[in-house]
C-alpha cells in the first residue's frame, strides 16, 4: 500500500457512523496538462448515508455522470477525496488506492448502466454475465455459481430458465433487470445507477425504480442515482443535488427542494418538466440561451448569464457553498432574499415507502 493510501486510511475515522460515502472537493479535469482543461466535476462535495438514495440531477454535461464515474474509480479524480466505509468498518479514501488497492474493494460498489442493450454482451448467456463478477472474486463451483445466479434473477423478477438464453431474447426492461442483478452479485454496499431508467418506457421505468426502492429495503443498499427526470428523482430520492457546470448548486431533501428551491437553476429545472396537472401555473420561466462551456464558464456564480435575478455581485464573487438551513446546502448569494416557485410536496408508492422505512 503506498504512503498517501496509509495515510488516508489513518486520518479517516471522523466519518459519522451514519455516513457510508463521503466525497470532498472532487474534481476531475480533461486536458488537465493544457492551458484550458474542461472542469467537467469542479469542488464537488456530499455524504451518502446508510440505505440512502441521493440523486444527482442537472441538464446534459453537467457533470453528474462524470462526477459518479470518478467516486467509482472509473475515471481517475484529478483531485479530492472520496472517503468509503467498507464492510470491514475500515474508512479509505479511494482517490488515494492504485489499481491492485481498489481491487478488493470493488465488491463493495458497483454500477448499473444506463443502456441495458450495450451494457449486456451478446455473445454471453445471461448465467456468464450475472455470474463473470463471481468468478472473478473466487467463485468457480459451477453447481454454486448456477444456485447464486438463479437466486439473484429471481430477486429481480426473472426466472431461473433464463440463464441459458442470450440478451437478444429480452426486453429492454428486462436487460437492465439482468443488469441489476449483476450488480447484486458480489453483495454490494452502494449501487451507482447512472440514467439507470432513461432508456425505458414510462411504465418499465415504474416497474424498475419499484425493483430498486424494494431491494435497497431488503439489502440495505445506498444509491447514488444520476438523472436528468425530475419525475424519476422525485419518485425515489431522499435527498438531491443539483448540478450545473460541474457544481453542485443546491442539496436538499426531496420534498424541500420540489416544495421550495432556494437556486434559481432549481427552480428553472422545475418549471421546465412537465406538469400533469393543467392549471398549475408557473411562477419562474426556464433561463434563455444554453449552459456555458465547462472549458470556459463564466467568472462569478457559473449561472449569472441565465439568472433573471442576478446582481454585480453575481457576477464578480463565486458564492460559496454554505449551509442555509438544516438539511439544506446552496451556492448562491441572494438564497435568502429569493422567493422561488416549487411544485408542490413529492409522491408516489415508492417514496412512501422509503419514508416509512427512514423515519
Amino acid at each position: 500500500m503506498s504512503g498517501e493510501a496509509r495515510e488516508t486510511r489513518e486520518t479517516g475515522g471522523a466519518l459519522p457512523d451514519t455516513v457510508i460515502l463521503r466525497v470532498k472537493r472532487l474534481r476531475k479535469y480533461f486536458d488537465a496538462d493544457g492551458d484550458d482543461p474542461v472542469r467537467a466535476v469542479d469542488n464537488v462535495s456530499f455524504d451518502l448515508h446508510r440505505c440512502e438514495t441521493l440523486s444527482l440531477v442537472g441538464e446534459s454535461g453537467c457533470g453528474k455522470t462524470t462526477a459518479a464515474r470518478a467516486i467509482i474509480r472509473a475515471h481517475a479524480p484529478t483531485s479530492g477525496e472520496i472517503w468509503f466505509r467498507t464492510g470491514a468498518g475500515e474508512v479509505v479514501d479511494l482517490a488515494g488506492l492504485t489499481a491492485r488497492e481498489l481491487r478488493p474493494l470493488r465488491a463493495e460498489m458497483q454500477m448499473i448502466f444506463q443502456d441495458p442493450y450495450s451494457s449486456l454482451n451478446p455473445r454471453m448467456t445471461v448465467r456468464d454475465i450475472v455470474a463473470e463478477p463471481l468468478r472473478i472474486f473466487g467463485l468457480t463451483d459451477r453447481r454454486a455459481l448456477d444456485k447464486e445466479v438463479g437466486g439473484l434473477l429471481e430477486a429481480v423478477g426473472l426466472q431461473r430458465s433464463h440463464m441459458t438464453r442470450y440478451p437478444n431474447a429480452f426486453s429492454g426492461g428486462q436487460r437492465q433487470r439482468i443488469g441489476i442483478a449483476r450488480a447484486l452479485a458480489l453483495k454490494p454496499r452502494v449501487i451507482i445507477a447512472d440514467e439507470s431508467v432513461s432508456a425505458l418506457d414510462v411504465s418499465v421505468q415504474a416497474q424498475i425504480l419499484n425493483l430498486l426502492v424494494g431491494l435497497q429495503q431488503r439489502h440495505e443498499l445506498s444509491y447514488l442515482f444520476v438523472a436528468h427526470d425530475l419525475s424519476v428523482v422525485r419518485h425515489i430520492s431522499h435527498r438531491v443535488a443539483v448540478m450545473y457546470v460541474g457544481r453542485i448548486v443546491e442539496l436538499a431533501s426531496c420534498d424541500d427542494l420540489f416544495e421550495r428551491p432556494r437556486h434559481p437553476y432549481s427552480a428553472a429545472l422545475l418549471a421546465a418538466a412537465p406538469q400533469v396537472d393543467p392549471d398549475r401555473s408557473g411562477g419562474f420561466a426556464p433561463p434563455a440561451g444554453e449552459p456555458p462551456s465547462s472549458r470556459n464558464p463564466p467568472g462569478g456564480c457559473h449561472f449569472h448569464p441565465r439568472c433573471p435575478h442576478a446582481v454585480a455581485r453575481c457576477r464578480s464573487e463565486a458564492p460559496a457553498w454554505r449551509q442555509l438551513d438544516a438539511g439544506r446546502l446552496v451556492r448562491c448569494h441572494l438564497a435568502e432574499e429569493l422567493s422561488l416557485t416549487g411544485v408542490g410536496a413529492a409522491g408516489g408508492a415508492a417514496r412512501a415507502q422509503a419514508q416509512d422505512r427512514h423515519g
